[in-house]
């Protein structure tokens, strides 16, 4: 295990993540992955403290992802799911933390569909002094940093499988291609992407790029924020950040070494925001003729679930030599391990 010294005690977004800390969780979930490659895949770790999955929201790979990980660190695991719970009463979440607090809970995992809603659990927790550290497993449009984490290892894994670390993705060109709007998931890759000097360029129709990006992209004299083009803009980058948008996907593909491909979440979509989902495909759906405009060995990434031929064809999404998908499940669940373990140690 990294000897690095891990004093967080929530995890519930990778906007103030150090370098440090990204090399601790990345090097902790190797260690990890290395155990569940072995035929006994089980640690006592977390032996005698309690994990609590307390999902408001439904989910298979992340929940289940925690949720062996507490397992194979040997905590013992309390699953929520709100459906058959006291909520359905009148119960509120804080009183509903607070019931999980009271079994003895150490780690609360949260996922709700409101952004904020770990944050406020986690400040009742310090509010009451508690020695209860919080994991935002997803928050509404807000951030899910284990799912950004375990995107960054499977990607320095397949780079450098013996030490993945952050500087590797330095000067990589990524794209991201998708409903940026609505994910959760695409905002924190941008903390992590960025903060390893990776360039990382966000590619989706117009209706589905995020406001506070458009915001922020202006010319450099210029006070108000107009695009340069209306196609493509880099948002003026910090000492540390490069980061560009375009409305249409060549530009994005060019060159690019990554490509990471996010779900249309119909399910929050509250207007017409896309006149077809074969039009979608069309101009923005991943397949193998796009892909030549990448580099020759470019790789595959998708958080899942996917809606097989809009996000990305069939075929490119099961080819190994292109997809990284499964590998992302796989690493999810030595990133939680780690995770859990970073937070479990602390309380020792």
């Amino acid at each position: 295990m990294p000897s690095t010294t891990w004093n967080r005690h929530h995890v519930l977004s990778l906007a103030d993540f150090t370098t440090a800390e990204y090399d601790t969780v990345l090097q902790t979930a190797a260690s990890f992955q290395e155990v569940l490659s072995r035929r006994t895949k089980k640690v006592p770790s977390l032996q005698g403290q309690v994990v609590a999955n307390l999902f408001f929201e439904p989910s298979t790979r992340t929940r289940s992802s925690f949720e062996l990980a507490a397992k194979r660190l040997s905590a013992d695991t309390l699953n929520f799911a709100a459906a058959s719970s006291s909520m359905t009463k009148g119960e509120t979440i804080l009183d509903t933390a607070k019931t999980y607090l009271a079994m003895g809970t150490d780690i609360m995992v949260i996922r709700h569909k409101e952004a904020g809603v770990p944050n406020a659990i986690a400040q009742e927790m310090d509010r009451l002094g508690v020695r209860v550290s919080v994991l935002n497993a997803g928050d509404g449009q807000h951030e899910h940093p284990s799912q950004a984490l375990l995107d960054l290892f499977t990607i320095c894994t397949l780079i450098d499988p013996a030490n993945p670390r952050l500087e590797l993705l330095k000067d990589k060109k990524i794209a991201i291609v998708g409903d940026i709007l609505h994910s959760r998931v695409a905002r924190s890759n941008i903390w992590s992407l960025t903060a390893s000097g990776a360039e990382v360029h966000l590619a989706a129709p117009p209706t589905l790029l995020p406001k506070l990006f458009a915001e922020y992209v202006f010319d450099e004299e210029s006070e108000s924020p107009e695009p340069k083009h209306p196609s493509s803009c880099p948002i003026p980058p910090s000492p540390h950040r490069q980061l560009f948008l375009h409305w249409e996907l060549e530009p994005a593909l060019q060159d690019a070494d990554f490509v990471m491909t996010l779900r249309l979440q119909k399910e929050r979509m509250t207007a017409h925001l896309l006149p077809s989902l074969r039009e979608y495909h069309q101009m923005f759906g991943i397949t193998r003729p796009k892909l030549q405009l990448c580099k020759p060995h470019v790789k595959v990434l998708h958080p899942g679930p996917v809606n097989r031929g809009v996000e990305i064809s069939s075929d490119l999404m099961d080819d190994p030599e292109f997809s990284l998908i499964q590998a992302q499940v796989t690493s999810g669940i030595a990133i939680r391990m780690a995770l859990l373990y970073l937070l479990g140690s602390s309380k020792v």
